[in-house]
């Protein structure tokens, strides 16, 4: 479903703003923004319910203990006051659902920013060579693998898949090829033959795993010399993995480091997704009673999600995707803070709110002042 959203959707939405202006940066940012806007009701619908449970949650706690102590002993009961209470509040599941249906689309997108033309495609091929006396067991079967969209021109791609029409099982001393072709069998050679600068994009052949069990040429033919197992790689270059867009060197570059030098564009990168995701958490508590604990977790959760690409780096080109994701939604949490709540809910919130006051009210006079201390000043003698 990924693939077909993908090639489908995705794709020639870059295609045609890609030909309104020709930068794939600005492509990816449009593309960004036409998604966002598509699938805002869904996304609106979850931030709504996550704003109204989180004012409901401690009312629903406290009647839902209630009604279970009060019917215990009568399980039908309980089940339909607890429906009531979720009728009267709303399911703390109903943000779920449009979560869900969004996800593939954003997935595709994810996926589609980590191919072609953004990023060298790989096309891994697993082996599994055996000894030279088993060749009779050996089954021919031709292995397929996953296609890619190719681009091999700024607005023509090609779906290309890499074969084996024996299969991924070979005997020691034998030897075969991995032919890379489209879904109607044309060969990638000759669909660049027919291209300007089609020799920019020959593939590159490696064995990932397995070095001392098959060796590959760059032509694609894998010769098996011991048992084992083993991985063969080709990676296609991405059209624009090299280029850049404002302070971006290349939208295809991945990693802090390179070459012993910090890559700046992409340190910047990471830091503006960590900002815009901590400005979306502090307004998605806009208007809300203080909350230490919630307010902890915005802090950290920013950091450690930020934190995770120096472990599962990302390229130039989803990490941009990612912060532009970002701002759009810090916007959208902003307009749907100022909406009006429902009136039980905003009686919820205007006894929260107040309940607040009377205890800040209660916990002493200002600091500094006579027999005030401050938070973390332990208690003294008096």
């Amino acid at each position: 479903m990924i693939g077909y959203i993908s090639d489908n959707l995705l794709l020639p939405i870059l295609d045609f703003f890609y030909g309104l202006v020709p930068s794939y940066g600005l492509a990816i940012i449009a593309l960004t923004v036409v998604i966002r806007l598509a699938l805002f009701p869904l996304s609106a619908g979850s931030i709504r319910n996550a704003r109204r449970m989180r004012i409901a949650q401690p009312v629903m706690q406290k009647r839902q203990a209630e009604i279970k102590a009060r019917h215990a002993s009568n399980p039908q009961k309980q089940q339909e006051e607890l429906g009531k209470l979720m009728k009267e509040f709303g399911s703390p599941l109903a943000g779920c659902l449009p979560l869900l249906v969004q996800m593939p689309i954003l997935f595709a997108l994810f996926a589609t920013l980590r191919g072609s033309p953004f990023a060298d495609v790989p096309y891994t091929v697993n082996l599994k060579v055996l000894p030279a006396d088993q060749v009779a067991t050996i089954e021919t079967k031709p292995f397929n693998t996953a296609s890619h969209s190719i681009f091999v021109t700024s607005t023509s791609h090609v779906p290309v898949i890499a074969s084996l029409e024996a299969g991924n099982k070979l005997a020691v001393g034998s030897s075969e090829t991995v032919t890379l072709h489209t879904k109607t069998d044309e060969s990638f050679a000759s669909v660049l033959a027919g291209v300007e600068n089609g020799d920019a994009f020959q593939p590159s052949w490696s064995v990932t795993k397995g070095e001392e069990v098959v060796r590959v040429d760059q032509n694609g033919t894998i010769t098996a010399i011991a048992p084992g197992d083993a991985t063969v790689e080709a990676k296609i270059p991405g059209l624009a993995a090299r280029s850049g867009f404002l302070f971006i060197k290349a939208l295809g570059q991945v990693g802090f480091m390179s070459e012993g030098q910090v890559n700046w564009d992409i340190a910047g990168l990471v830091a503006g997704f960590g900002a815009t995701l901590f400005i979306s958490q502090i307004l998605s508590g806009m208007g809300m009673p203080a909350n230490p604990q919630q307010s902890t977790a915005n802090k950290i959760t920013p950091v450690m999600i930020t934190a995770m690409f120096l472990f599962f780096p990302l390229p130039a080109g989803v990490l941009l995707y990612m912060v532009v994701a970002n701002i759009f939604q810090a916007l959208q949490t902003f307009l749907l803070s100022r909406e009006a709540l429902p009136d039980n809910l905003q009686a919820i919130l205007d006894q929260q709110r107040s309940q607040q006051a009377i205890t800040v009210a209660a916990g002493g006079v200002g600091i500094g002042e006579r027999g005030g201390r401050l938070p973390f000043e332990p208690k003294g003698k008096k």
